[in-house]
């Protein structure tokens, strides 16, 4: 399958995530930037989602972060949103366990990061131990 190449992207917002208010700040603002790419509202409710997931994730396992929303643009005119959630916490041991739904190091029910892969047209994660870990997801507009 071949993959969009793509254009040089508009600025990026980045948001804090180190308080519980954040989680709901960030869930807005990719909702904002969601509907002022084109998204509809089933693109707008699965971006959302995986934004809801990552940030939480970040806050309740990685001790908190940062959340960059990012307008893209493919080469052939789709647009997009590209979300990176980055945390300094203890990284992700078990790469296959974390993507199992149902398993949870937390009260969660274990549907975050196998979740949000699912909600998304991309996805790259990059933890490892005491490193931290990065996740960027690519969602494109219908």
């Amino acid at each position: 399958m071949l993959r969009d190449q793509r254009a040089p992207a508009p600025a990026a917002e980045t948001y804090p995530i180190r308080a519980e208010h954040d989680l709901l700040r960030t869930r807005h603002a990719v909702r904002a930037a969601a509907v002022a790419a084109g998204f509809d509202l089933i693109g707008q409710t699965k971006i959302v989602t995986a934004a809801s997931e990552l940030v939480r994730n970040a806050y309740i396992h990685g001790g908190g972060g940062s959340l960059v929303v990012e307008q893209v643009r493919s080469l052939t005119g789709r647009r997009g949103l590209r979300l990176t959630v980055r945390d300094s916490g203890p990284g992700i041991p078990d790469l296959d366990s974390a993507f199992a739904d149902g398993y949870s190091t937390g009260p969660g029910l274990g549907h975050g990061l196998g979740g949000a892969r699912r909600l998304v047209d991309e996805f790259h994660l990059d933890t490892g131990a005491g490193e931290g870990t990065t996740v960027t997801v690519t969602r494109w507009a219908t």
